[in-house]
């Protein structure tokens, strides 16, 4: 498709989109607006009224994209998207590196994935093409060992000297962003591509295979998303999660990419980057002001792809690509704590909407970002408003002679129940139907059927989740409020490794995170109680999950209770009953991996046989101990360089402790301090440095939108 008839198909189907959500969400306020007017318009109500639209609005878009999705995956291929078939019999003419950041995580689960991943990259009759940087920013010397050690292992287990490589920062600037430009600033130039995993990311060599093939097929594409499915954890909340996920993650997707069509997002991992355009467009500026909102960005991936789509190259979601995984936090606590992190990340881009020169689209997906987010104080205030106005009603009773009126009759309270009963049909509707419509399309395609456990295993797993979904929303409401008060009360996150792992939840560390909602869903409870009885039917579910939010966690975060799901056939995945190679292959791994074991003596023959294996030596160098680099140069020539500790890494014509040209000053620190012994290929750097930013005055906010005006769905501001 040409990229004018790309502009024009994406103009009517947005159009279409956006059209659908807005008139949806006005049709249900309007009814809720005529409830509400009935028997008076109170300044509270009109609060609620407005919160309502948002609210709506935020969950019809949903509804809308699961319905698109669900048509498609019925119907057949989109013609308008980019498919995973073009990339079959294609000859790569890219040299791609698979990369992964890792900060203080558990070596022996990276190493596995990373095992794992190599071994099926290198089945691909194109495996040459690819190579593998492990980029460690881990501060804790005990893991970094670990990690070096791994890393031999994997050398020596895949002979893979030349093409698996490890580097260790000094300093974690700019966290996994800094870390990822560290590796584009020194490797660079001599890829065409690269592939981002997490640290908890795997991927069949056929998937990687394909995005590099899609590169090749699309050179208007800056960054192809693949599609992350959850697997791998056994405790109840992550199942629950993983099921929900694998049930309509990939009709969501599919609806996501018909309207986002080369205007998607990036989700920061089980991706492919165009590494020069990235070099060129997508370094990060500094925010204006101070953390938390300002200062360095942490949640990069959505900038990164509206700066890709502000230089004029795609940013596509490849809906339909299998053999991608990646793991969920296994209980509510480290779940929301991940989240925190998200929370004040995805709040900095409050300070990118006005930046100028992106794509409206990009300024839409930053907006979702933030409303992913910001909806649950919005949900709390509408809950809270609603409150007040039914207990004011009850103590006040209705005015049935307005006061200063000198009348015989009085006015009647008007009753709205046709369309009380019809407002509340439509939201269950819209919050419901998403979910219905992924249980459809599992029933009536019998792969999935057969691999959700049968349709009586399935119609359970999806009402079980439902419960569960349902009663633990409000305690991550309640975080997600606190979360955005805190970090607009000025309080950064730290920003830690992730837990991973089925992490059970005791008694004790459950109640200490959710002792204040137990107490406000007590205090809550007891005031309708007093003062408004009949309503306590409507805020059960509420009210229940705040005041059963511990022993909901502690259950939840339980491995046995998830197996004992399992057992019974109840919320399985595809993954589970027909499992894919490669993730058989990482649970033996972790079972019989030993990546980690201690290595031999510094001297002994056992090390130098490892040294003359993967091409490693110690050097002797000024300040300390160094790394003899005993690579062949591709011009026959031998690379002898010794780096010292705090040296940047050099090739043949870079001499310790030298910055390559086109890497600044300002950023030295960032590329240097190599702190094991590694063999690293020659350096091809990219010049890669955020330009200041420009914002839009008040004229270019007119000038804009003018142009979004005259030429609908198009333009940039």
């Amino acid at each position: 498709m040409t990229p004018e008839q790309l502009r024009r198909t994406a103009a009517w189907r947005r159009a279409v989109f956006f059209g659908l959500t807005f008139l949806t969400s006005l049709f249900a306020t309007a009814l809720m607006y005529d409830i509400l007017r009935a028997n008076g318009f109170t300044p509270l109500e009109k609060a609620g009224l407005a919160l309502f639209f948002i609210l709506f609005t935020w969950i019809t878009g949903a509804f809308w994209t699961a319905l698109i999705g669900f048509i498609l995956r019925l119907g057949g291929r989109d013609l308008a998207e980019i498919h995973a078939v073009e990339a079959v019999g294609r000859t790569l003419r890219g040299r791609t590196a698979v990369i992964m950041p890792i900060y203080n995580e558990d070596t022996e689960r990276v190493a596995a994935g990373l095992d794992v991943i190599w071994s099926s990259l290198m089945r691909q009759p194109q495996q040459a093409a690819f190579d593998l940087f492990i980029l460690s920013d881990t501060r804790k010397p005990e893991i970094a060992a670990a990690e070096e050690i791994a890393w031999r292992t994997l050398v020596a287990r895949h002979t893979a000297q030349g093409r698996i490589f490890y580097r260790r920062r000094d300093f974690n600037t700019g966290r996994k962003a800094g870390n990822i430009a560290d590796f584009v600033r020194s490797w660079g130039g001599a890829y065409d591509y690269a592939v981002v995993l997490d640290a908890d990311s795997i991927m069949t060599g056929d998937a990687i295979f394909t995005l590099a093939a899609m590169m090749d097929a699309h050179p208007r594409a800056g960054i192809i998303q693949a599609l992350p499915l959850p697997a791998g954890r056994d405790t109840l909340f992550a199942r629950l999660v993983q099921f929900a996920a694998r049930l309509n993650s990939p009709m969501l997707a599919s609806g996501l990419a018909w309207w986002q069509l080369g205007e998607g997002n990036y989700w920061g991992h089980n991706a492919i980057l165009r590494l020069r355009q990235f070099a060129d467009h997508c370094d990060l500026p500094r925010l204006r002001g101070k953390p938390p909102l300002g200062g360095e960005i942490l949640s990069h991936d959505f900038v990164e792809a509206a700066f890709m789509r502000r230089a004029g190259y795609e940013v596509w979601l490849l809906a339909d690509l299998g053999g991608s995984w990646e793991e969920v936090p296994s209980n509510v606590i480290d779940y929301a704590a991940r989240d925190r992190r998200w929370a004040q990340g995805n709040l900095q881009h409050l300070g990118l909407l006005p930046m100028r020169g992106l794509h409206w689209l990009s300024r839409i997906h930053l907006i979702t970002g933030v409303l992913s987010y910001v909806s649950s104080p919005i949900w709390l205030l509408v809950l809270t408003l609603s409150t007040i106005i039914i207990c004011m009603d009850a103590l006040q009773g209705f005015q049935y002679f307005v006061p200063g009126s000198y009348t015989l009759f009085p006015s009647w309270p008007e009753s709205r129940a046709t369309e009380i009963v019809a407002l509340l049909s439509i939201t269950i509707f819209v919050l419901l139907m998403p979910k219905v419509l992924g249980a459809i399309l599992a029933l009536v395609k019998p792969e999935l059927r057969r691999g959700h456990g049968g349709t009586g295993k399935l119609l359970i797993s999806v009402l079980v989740e439902q419960v569960f979904s349902t009663l633990l929303a409000p305690a991550m409401m309640i975080f997600h409020t606190t979360f955005v008060l805190t970090t607009l009360a000025g309080k950064p996150v730290t920003w830690n490794s992730q837990e991973r792992g089925d992490r059970g939840i005791g008694f004790v560390e459950a109640f200490r995170r959710h002792k204040g909602q137990i107490l406000i869903g007590l205090l809550w409870g007891t005031i309708i109680l007093l003062i408004a009885p009949r309503y306590i039917w409507w805020m059960m579910p509420i009210l229940a999950g705040l005041v059963l939010s511990v022993p909901l966690t502690m259950l939840t975060s339980r491995a046995s209770v998830g197996l004992w799901m399992r057992r019974r056939g109840l919320l399985l995945t595809p993954e589970e009953t027909a499992t894919p190679a490669v993730l058989t292959e990482l649970v033996d791994r972790l079972e019989h991996g030993a990546y980690t074991k201690e290595p031999a003596p510094v001297g002994s023959p056992a090390l130098a046989a490892m040294a003359a294996q993967t091409g490693f030596g110690l050097a002797a160098a000024g300040n300390g101990a160094g790394v003899g680099n005993g690579a062949a140069a591709s011009n026959g020539a031998t690379a002898g360089n010794g780096v010292g500790a705090h040296d940047t890494a050099g090739s043949g014509e870079l001499g310790a402790g030298e910055v390559p040209q086109g890497i600044a000053l300002r950023r030295a620190d960032d590329i240097r301090g190599i702190q094991a012994p590694v063999a690293l290929p020659e350096r091809v750097p990219l010049q890669m440095e955020a330009a200041t930013p420009q914002y839009l005055r008040p004229r270019d906010a007119w000038h804009g939108l003018h142009k979004l005006l005259s030429a609908p769905w198009s333009t940039t501001l």
